[in-house]
């Protein structure tokens, strides 16, 4: 039995590391209305709520980038969004690996989707208000 409690410990110590970086995803992006949830179901309704305002401001800035470059620009553009979906979403599954099966999954799975998103409506919408002489973005 000895021989499996240094294997033990570092189970558990990796569980709780795991958890401790999770906890900093949920308090990094956490909506306001999480502070008054009473229960796991409200969680899931704040975030969803946050998610759905979050990916309405997405679309919002990607059709106003879409607006605004070529038409070469343009399939680039939705050849590069799809493939950071794609990114998003798997990114997110690795990102909540620990509460895999838990009741809280899904909170922490909206959380990393809602904050991947206000991440590339900033990169987007940096695109559309580049500084001049900015050789980064605007030329497309």
């Amino acid at each position: 039995m000895r021989f499996f409690r240094p294997y033990a410990r570092a189970v558990l110590m990796t569980g709780v590391l795991v958890g401790a970086s999770l906890s900093s995803l949920c308090f990094a992006a956490q909506p306001e209305c999480l502070n008054n949830a009473p229960t796991q179901a409200a969680m899931d309704d704040c975030i969803g709520r946050t998610m759905k305002a979050s990916d309405q401001k997405l679309n919002e800035t990607y059709k106003a980038l879409l607006a605004k470059v070529s038409k070469n620009g343009a399939d680039h553009l939705r050849k590069a969004q799809r493939a950071w979906l794609a990114w998003r979403d798997a990114q997110c599954e690795f990102n909540t690996m620990g509460t895999s099966g838990g009741s809280i999954n899904s909170s922490m799975y909206g959380l990393c989707i809602d904050e991947l998103t206000q991440e590339q409506t900033r990169r987007l919408d940096a695109q559309i208000h580049c500084k001049e002489g900015d050789l980064s973005c605007g030329g497309q």
